[in-house]
This record gives C-alpha cells, structure tokens and sequence, in this order.
C-alpha cells in the first residue's frame, strides 16, 4: 500500500472529527504507547474475568482520559489570537533534509505543563472513588455526597468538556454546557414552557453524572470501554497482519476488464477496508491515496472519483461486522445481542451499495471511462494464498449466531489473527508488532472515549429533568401527530445535528430526544433507532460539512462543494430507504423481520426502487422520464402492494419514455 502523505495522515485523524494527534517522541512515546497497550490488555481480560459495571468504566476512564491530554493538542495558542481578530502565529517551516538524506519525519512535541496537571487531575477524580467504591455509590444513591466529592465531580465534568475540545472541537463542548446550564437554571424558565422544569443544585447534579450509571459512566461510556475498544483492538491486529493490503489488493484484482471496473474495485475496496477500520473519513483517505491515482488513469473526473471515494468510505460506518460505534449502542438500548443488530443492518446496507453499484455503471458511460491495468496478482491466487484473512471476520458471525457474546467473539477473533499472520512471513507478529497493535486500539478509541463521557452529560440531564419526553411531545405535538411528518422532521433534525458533532454523538442524543417521538407514534424501537443511527452517518456525506466528503476532495484536488454533491447522489438510496422501514407496515422486512418470504420480496421490490433511483439521478437524459423514475422509487418504497404495482407501472412508462427520446434523438 502507498504510504500517506502528511495532509492525508491528518485527514485520516478526522475519524468522528477528530483534531489530529500530537506527534509524540522518544520515552514518553514509549510510555503512552505502554500504557495504552497495557489498557487494551485489561479489556481483554475483563471480558473473561468481569469487573462491577461502574468499577470498570471509572477504570476504563481514570486511564484513558490521561491519555487525552497528553496526545491531543490544547489548541488554545491558536484560538485565543482568532478570537480577538489576530491571526495565530505561524509555525516555523520543518527544515529541509539534506541533499540524499531521506526526508525527515514531523518534529515531535511535548506535551506543556498544564497538559501534565490536567492528566494528573483526570487520574485523580477517577481513582478517588474507586478507592471506596462501595461508600461512594452509597453517598450518590442517598444524596448524601461530601463536599470533596462534588469537588471531584464539578472537576470531571470540567476536565470531560476540555478533552471533548481538544479531541472533537467546540460544537459538542457548547452543547454539553448549554444542557448543564439547564438544568441548574431550569427552575427560571416560565412555568407554561414544556421544557421548564423544577431545578437541580450543584450536588444533584453531580450526584446524577458522577456517582451511577446514569452520566459519565453510562451507556455510551460502556460501550466505549466495551464494545468499541476491543473492535479497535481487533482491527488493529488485522491491519498489522496484512489483512488491509490484503483486501486492497483483491479489490483491484477482482475487477479488471470493464470500464466500470475501477469504481466497483474502489468500492468494494472500501467496504473491506472498513471492516478494518470502522472510520468513514479514515477509509476513505487511506483507500484514496491508492484508489486516485487509478480513477484518474480511468477517465474519472475529479468531483465523480471524490464522489465514490466517500461514499465508499462512509459505508464502513455503515456495513457489518463491524459498523459505527452507534451500532454498539444500539446493541446496549435495545438489550438484544450485536449479532441482531447485524441482522438490521444487512438489507439497507445491500440496498447502499446496489445503489453505488448503479451510479458507477452510469457514470461509466456518462464519463466514457475505460479499464485500468493495474499491477496486482490475480484474484484467485490471491485468495489461496492471503484469503484466510476472511476466516477472523466470518467466525465473528459464527460464534455470536452459536450464543458467544460479541466481547468473547471479537477476543477469540482477534486471537485467530494473531495466530494467522504468522503464515505470512512479512507481517507475524512478534512482540513488537503485538505491543503495536495493543497501544494502537486504545489510542485509537481515544476520542470516541470523551465523545461517549461527554455525552453522558447530555443523557444524565435529559433522564433526570425529563427534557427527552417533552422535546418528543412537542415534535409530535407540532407534527399534529402525523407519522410522516414527524419521521421528515426526525431525519432533518439528526442530520443538522450531525453536521455539528460526531456520529457516535448525534446518534446519542437523537436516540434519547427523537426516538421517543418515533415510538409513541406506533414505531418499534428497533426501527427508531435504526432511523436515527443512519441519518446520523449519513451527516457525514450531507453539505456543508460532510467530512468524507472533504477528505475526498482534498485527495483528488476536486471542487469540494460539487464533490459533497457527487458524493450524496452516490448515496441517496440511504436517504430514502430509512423512510420504508419507519412509515411502512411491510418495511420491518428491511430490518430482516418477519416471514422469509415477505423479506425476500420487500428486498427484491427495495432493489427495484434503488434502481429507479439510480435512473432519475443519472441514468436518463431528460426531465420527464426522470421525475417519473423519482416518482416510481418513492411510490415502490411503500412496499404496500398497491403502490409496488403503481411503481411498476410509472417506472415503465419512464423507460418507455427515454427509449422513443433516445431515438428521437439518435435514430442511427
């Protein structure tokens, strides 16, 4: 694989919007790197060997929270001269290597005082309860707590809200603080306000977020030192083991002769590299920095080639095993096992990429694009010599179908990488390359880590003033109780809260706010949060911001906002498709639900409708046949038999209409 430039290496930090690392050196990255590995072998125990549910998240967190503040940059030297209209000061250029010498990688950076004082506070806070972890949780659970331990607690969340900056920027930061000053003010807001509430002091609060499971150490905080670390973990061996070379390389070879073959190659590349590394924005640079060169060669103009790059990025965060971190925290609101949200999952992510598939074989010819050789074994050699890396990643799904839970079935997974990378002579892991792998999953969770913290705060407040009911009560209420209103505004409002925090983020708080105005109109929980969870990645392809988006276009050198645009074309049916299986009695069969045979008929009429979809965005050349194709998707997305019959039939009349203009048109 190419190596990444340093644009793209910092691109690839952007993984949930993330701000890029510190470049560590000498001892103390030897030290970070220790402690990180020696965190990501107490995950791995405590999955056969479990600790006390809040005993391990404060653990989990006395640890990794450290961490932050010793790997992420403060940012303020630039902040405070932009606040007060200064530029900030520019940074020395890197000195230019010698002539012959190799050139010199960044320079590495200390951490500055403060970032020490803050990693010894962060320790501080999470080990002083666990000292007496059992009185602790009595004085939360009888509000009885000392004033040492709302010292602690106020320091947390202050500590919680500056790594969520450093590590994710303001957007969430503010969100967190405007929900602290909530519910400490709430008592003031006028008593005919659905919102308003009766109060809560300092201790109260803090009694909510720090003392249970109901703040920090709730849900999204289990996940994180769950479900999400040892995912990290495991796609860290896999990558150190060959596995993501692996799976570029077949990609490439699969695909070889038809001049769509480099769009489906690129694709099919990023949906095997996500199983790696679970990152929208990380698959999409680390695919681009092999995947462009081969676009260009193939005729693919800039702003189409960023386009498939994306949306092939983001169906990382979007296709099993692995999905986003969201996927997980579904799993946990749900109660039901990961491999059911798996099941969930399968359908619309087969739907995702029929539609990718689609658009690629219209551009193709649209761009009049043309194979590329490409300088890869063949497919099938390939696959006798490198396909065990396969054998990790189905025995994911074998082990949780025979009742292993998802921890015990990544670990196993993880061990059998291991062991398998030993069959290729260039990348066993020895030592080294174990210790690299462990400290790579915990700093890689780093972020996702004070994301799921910080958005504790948001749970604890709306759980303990009851903000999540009357937010939902007023969508209804101002939906006038019509399910697809309500679902239009549903989608409208995860994804403009997307554009401002992460996914894991939007997902958590749309959960606990939209889902319930989904629920209380007859909606399952299942399909409420599968609603939410798709249109909170989906915020990662939508305009302005659209980071997969951004990163495609910095790789190609496209216009970004045209980019953003190729990219949401691309993945429309993802858009659309979340709709079904919310407004339709049939669309539960999109989440694997129900009769095999109504699954089996609700996929093949879904597939027609992508189809449909993929005519109206690019597939024929005039207005009319294409607002009938769009309407012909909408009405087949229905899944009611009298709409799939009206589809069919305008959907014909489309065709019919774009093949007498073709030859109106060319009648040669």
């Amino acid at each position: 694989m190419t190596e990444l430039s340093d644009r793209e290496a910092e691109l690839v930090s952007a993984h949930e919007q993330e701000r890029p690392a510190r470049q560590l050196g000498g001892p103390l990255r030897l030290g970070v790197w220790i402690v990180g590995g020696l965190l990501s072998v107490y995950s791995l125990v405590v999955v056969f060997r479990p600790v006390e549910a809040l005993e391990h998240r404060m653990t989990f967190l006395a640890v990794a929270l450290p961490l932050v503040f010793l790997c992420y940059r403060s940012g303020w030297s630039s902040f405070v001269p932009r606040l007060f209209g200064r530029g900030a000061a520019a940074s020395p250029p890197p000195e230019a290597p010698a002539e012959g010498e190799p050139e010199r990688k960044r320079r590495s950076e200390r951490p500055s005082v403060a970032d020490w004082l803050l990693a010894a506070a962060s320790l501080a806070v999470l080990v002083y309860p666990l000292l007496d972890i059992d009185g602790f949780r009595d004085r939360g659970s009888g509000a009885a707590l000392t004033d040492l331990d709302i010292v602690a607690g106020l320091a947390l969340t202050v500590l919680l809200l500056e790594a969520v900056r450093r590590t994710v920027g303001w957007s969430l930061t503010i969100i967190c603080i405007v929900f602290l000053i909530y519910a400490y003010y709430g008592a003031y807001l006028p008593i005919d306000w659905t919102i308003g509430h009766r109060g809560f002091d300092l201790g109260q609060i803090v009694s909510q977020l720090y003392t249970g499971t109901e703040g920090f150490f709730g849900v999204p905080m289990q996940v994180a030192a769950s479900y999400i670390i040892l995912f990290t973990i495991y796609g860290a061996v896999l990558d150190y083991s060959g596995a993501s070379k692996f799976f570029i390389d077949l990609s490439f070879a699969a695909f070889r002769k038809s001049r769509a073959a480099p769009g489906r190659t690129v694709t099919t590349a990023g949906f095997l590299l996500g199983t790696v590394s679970g990152s929208g924005v990380a698959t999409t640079v680390s695919l681009g920095s092999v995947a462009w060169p081969v676009l260009r060669r193939a005729g693919y103009p800039k702003e189409p080639a960023g386009g498939i790059l994306a949306a092939g990025g983001i169906g990382a965060i979007l296709s099993p095993p692995t999905l986003g971190a969201a996927a997980f925290i579904i799993a946990e609101y749900l109660r039901v096992s990961y491999l059911e949200v798996l099941l969930y999952a399968t359908i619309p992510t087969l739907l995702y990429y029929l539609g990718i598939f689609l658009a690629i074989e219209i551009d193709s010819r649209r761009f009049s694009t043309h194979a590329v050789q490409v300088d890869a074994p063949k497919a099938g050699n390939l696959l006798l010599r490198f396909g065990y890396h396969f054998s990790s990643l189905i025995l994911i799904i074998v082990l949780m179908a025979l009742d292993r839970s998802a921890f015990q079935s990544v670990v196993i997974a993880t061990a059998i990488a291991f062991a398998l990378s030993f069959l290729d002579p260039q990348h066993r892991m020895g030592p080294k390359r174990v210790g690299q792998a462990l400290a790579k999953g915990t700093l890689e969770v780093l972020p996702v880590t004070a994301v799921c913290a910080a958005a504790g705060i948001i749970v604890g407040v709306i759980t303990q003033t009851g903000l999540g009911l009357n937010l939902s009560a007023i969508i209804v209420d101002f939906a006038a109780g019509n399910l697809v209103l309500t679902t239009l505004m549903s989608g409208i409002a995860v994804m403009l809260l997307g554009l401002a925090v992460p996914v894991t983020a939007s997902f958590i708080i749309a959960a606990v706010i939209i889902g319930p105005a989904l629920t209380t109109l007859g909606v399952t929980q299942a399909e409420a949060y599968m609603f939410v969870f798709y249109y909170a990645v989906l915020s990662e392809v939508s305009p302005p911001t659209a980071l997969s988006a951004v990163a495609a276009a910095a790789i190609t050198g496209g216009n970004t906002y045209k980019t953003m645009m190729m990219t949401w074309r691309y993945t429309l049916p993802a858009f659309l498709v979340p709709f079904a299986f919310v407004l339709t009695p049939n669309g539960q069969a999109l989440l694997g639900q129900g009769p095999i045979g109504t699954v089996l008929l609700m996929t093949a009429v879904s597939a027609v409708a992508v189809a449909a979809l993929a005519l109206a965005t690019g597939g024929m050349s005039g207005w009319p046949e294409r607002v009938l194709a769009a309407i012909a998707a909408v009405l087949l997305l229905f899944l009611e038999p009298v709409p799939i019959v009206a589809g069919l039939a305008v959907l014909a009349v489309a065709v019919a209409v774009h093949l007498v203009r073709s030859r109106r048109r060319d009648p040669a």
